[in-house]
Order: structure tokens, then C-alpha cells, then sequence
């Protein structure tokens, strides 16, 4: 049911390190304001609705099927939002779960801690997040990274995450960082949208002085748009390394095109691999985190174990035909892709039968919580199915 992607040794070194052990769930919720605009994500029907996805989707992992819940998970394009996958986990599992409130519009009803954040602005304005708001969360990711891991003690953390636009912002992130990940992202979309990305990072990027305008190339329309993008991927290869930010300007990368998530996981993910395993829920997020971890970790001088860290997700993801996450972990490197196996194929439940057409995917650390469900309890594709279709029932009564 757990298939390792890349780096297979170091990935099975870690599943067989913390099998059977009892997992935390720590979910950071953000904000930013690429996600209203229109067509850019399926995770909301429309833009006043995913402005309140996070909170809803975290009442839901809090509070599970409620008669009348003060945020109703809002409806999809088609699907099912993958909350469903993560709360049915933490109920069979009894997880201990850790909200986090790194920067809504309005906080969420539910309890969690609020890290003193604040939303970002469009990544496509260059300036989506204030520098010292960005230092501000990074300590507290480092702070409370160390606190989840002493609870953990020899077990393991699983970080989530829940921002709407959150691949577009891991684009902005991990081309910042050099690494050419242009047409390699996912969405919620069936088909991703890359153009679109592309097109808000490069106007991010410009704005934000990190790319001289003129040396970007244009995917355009039409039959050849595949053939442009990755020349696209070529050409940034080659132009981006010399506008790179220099090491003092890494955390004003995350100011300029990045959410208020990433850099709160990041920091988490450095403090927490010291003494337990971290699993990274998600998939093209929790990659463009990994690598913001990396280059924070080594221009810092922070003490972390890498070796102690994985990607978790589901196959969705990670088997995309419409991205290339498997090539992106490549790109970045020394980090394993692991994903859950699970399978809605079968399902009774179109919303669910959805995700195998290509909707929805992952969000909510769906795909970290189905790997726990996994290795702690060897859960197997039925009974993980058995569960999710419990929720989705539930939440399907008029």
C-alpha cells in the first residue's frame, strides 16, 4: 500500500524505522490571495469559496461529520475535498492532532494555535508577505518543530498543510531557488493549468527584481505550448542561476512569491528531524518546503538530519501524467517520495470515483495520513476505503 518514488533506500530505511509507531498530525493553515483568482485552483467552486477552504477544512479534521457545521466544506468543481481521507484516519488512528493558524483572513472556529501570521498577498505582486512576518513565522516553525518532536520522542510527525494556490506558490518558491520545476507541478485541476502558473510566477519573480524582465521565455497557445514549456524549463536552467538571490535574500524570496505556510513547515521540519522522522504531507507544497528547509538549514547553519525526513502522498500525485512530480524530486534531490497506494476506483461514491479521473488529488495531508493508517495499523485498501466512504455518507445526508 506505500510505494517509495525515489531515493528507495533512504525511503524504505524510514518506513521500517517507524513502523507501527503512532503518529502526530500537525496541519498549518495559510492564506494567500492567488488562490481567488479565477480558474487557478478546483479546491472551491468559486473564489469567495476558497477563501474559507482552510477553515473549513479544518473544522471538518477537528470535528469530523457535524449536523451543522459553522463552515460546510465547500463545494468542488467535482470531487470530494481530501479532508475526508485525513479525518477518517484520525479517527480510526485516534491521532493526536495540532492546528495551526500561520495567516487566514479569520481564524478558524476550531482550536488552534495562532502563530501570528498574515495572509499573503497575490505572489504575482513580488511582495506577497512582509519580511519580518516571514523571520517571525520561521521561528515559530523552529520553536514549535522542537516541541512536536519532544512529544514525538521516538516516533514521528506528520506535517500537513491546507492553502488554497499552494502549488502556484511552491512554483514561485522553488524556481526562486533555481531549481527549473516549470511544468512539473500538480493542481487540483485534472489538467494542470502550467501556463497559468507560469505566468503569475515569471510577473512575481520580475516585480520582485529576482528576474530581469526580456529573459523569460513564452509557452503561447495552441499545439506547441508542451514543446514551449519545456524549452521554457530549458531556458530557466540556464538564465535564473545568475538572478538567483544571494544567501542574505533567501527569506525575502518567501516574502516576495511565497505563503505563510511554507516557510512555518520549513522551519518545523528542520527542529523536528533532530531527535524523530518527519513525513511531509503533500506532494508539490511539501517538495518546494523540503527544498526551502534545505537552503534555510545550510545558510543558517541549523543542525538537521535530512536522512530523518520524507515526502508523503498520495499516487494521485505522485503518478500525474499531467505534471512530473517524480521528476521534481529528482530535481531537488536527497529527499524520498513515498505515496499511499489507495484507490477510489471502486468506490459507491462518485465524489470519491473523482479522484481517479485526476480531481482533487491531495490537500489536508490526505496522503501522509493514509501512509500513517498504513504502517501503524496495516490498514489495507479496503478498510482505509471502508473508512473514507463512512464520511463521505455522512456528509452526503440531506
Amino acid at each position: 500500500m506505500i510505494r517509495v518514488y525515489t531515493q528507495e533506500l533512504q525511503g524504505q530505511h524510514w518506513l521500517h524505522r517507524y513502523q507501527g509507531q503512532q503518529p502526530i498530525l500537525a496541519c498549518v493553515l495559510g492564506f494567500t490571495e492567488t488562490g481567488l483568482i479565477p480558474g487557478i485552483s478546483a479546491a472551491g467552486a468559486t473564489p469567495t469559496d476558497r477563501r474559507y477552504t482552510a477553515i473549513a477544512d479544518a473544522e471538518f479534521l477537528y470535528n469530523g461529520s457535524q449536523p451543522d457545521p459553522r463552515y460546510p466544506l465547500p463545494p468542488l468543481q467535482a470531487g470530494a475535498s481530501p479532508v475526508l481521507i485525513s479525518r477518517a484516519v484520525v479517527e480510526g488512528l485516534q491521532l493526536p492532532v495540532y492546528l495551526f493558524n500561520a495567516g487566514l483572513p479569520q481564524p478558524p472556529i476550531i482550536p488552534a494555535i495562532d502563530l501570528r501570521g498574515a495572509p499573503a498577498r497575490c505572489l504575482s505582486t513580488g511582495r506577497a508577505l512582509e519580511l519580518n512576518t516571514v523571520n517571525h513565522l520561521l521561528q515559530q516553525g523552529l520553536i514549535w518543530g522542537k516541541k512536536l518532536a519532544d512529544e514525538a520522542r521516538t516516533g514521528y510527525l506528520i506535517l500537513a498543510e491546507c492553502v488554497v494556490g499552494g502549488t502556484t506558490t511552491a512554483l514561485a518558491v522553488l524556481t526562486g531557488l533555481g531549481i527549473p520545476a516549470a511544468g512539473k507541478v500538480n493542481s487540483s485541476h485534472p489538467t494542470c493549468n502550467h501556463e497559468q502558473k507560469w505566468e503569475l510566477v515569471k510577473t512575481g519573480l520580475e516585480r520582485a527584481g529576482l528576474w530581469k524582465s526580456g529573459e523569460i521565455g513564452r509557452w503561447g497557445d495552441g499545439e506547441d505550448a508542451e514543446t514551449r514549456r519545456q524549452e521554457d524549463a530549458e531556458i530557466s536552467q540556464s538564465t535564473i542561476s545568475p538572478l538567483l538571490p544571494p544567501p542574505s535574500s533567501l527569506l525575502p524570496l518567501v516574502a516576495a512569491v511565497g505563503d505563510p505556510m511554507q516557510v512555518v513547515v520549513a522551519g518545523m521540519a528542520i527542529a523536528a528531524s533532530c531527535t524523530c522522522g518527519v513525513l511531509l504531507a503533500g506532494g508539490t507544497q511539501m517538495l518546494a518546503v523540503y527544498a526551502l528547509a534545505r537552503a534555510i538549514a545550510q545558510h543558517h547553519n541549523l543542525s538537521w538530519q535530512p536522512e530523518q525526513i520524507v515526502v508523503g502522498t498520495t499516487r494521485w500525485v505522485a503518478e500525474d501524467p499531467t505534471g512530473d512530480t517524480v521528476g521534481l524530486a529528482h530535481l531537488i534531490g536527497s529527499v524520498p517520495l513515498i505515496a499511499t497506494q489507495l484507490s477510489f476506483d471502486r468506490s459507491q461514491f462518485p465524489q470519491l470515483q473523482a479522484y481517479e479521473q485526476g480531481f482533487v488529488k491531495e490537500g489536508v495531508g490526505a496522503g501522509g495520513c493514509a501512509i500513517a493508517a498504513h504502517l501503524y495499523q496495516n490498514w489495507d485498501q479496503d478498510k482505509l476505503l471502508q473508512a473514507v466512504e463512512l464520511l463521505a455518507k455522512a456528509i452526503s445526508k440531506p
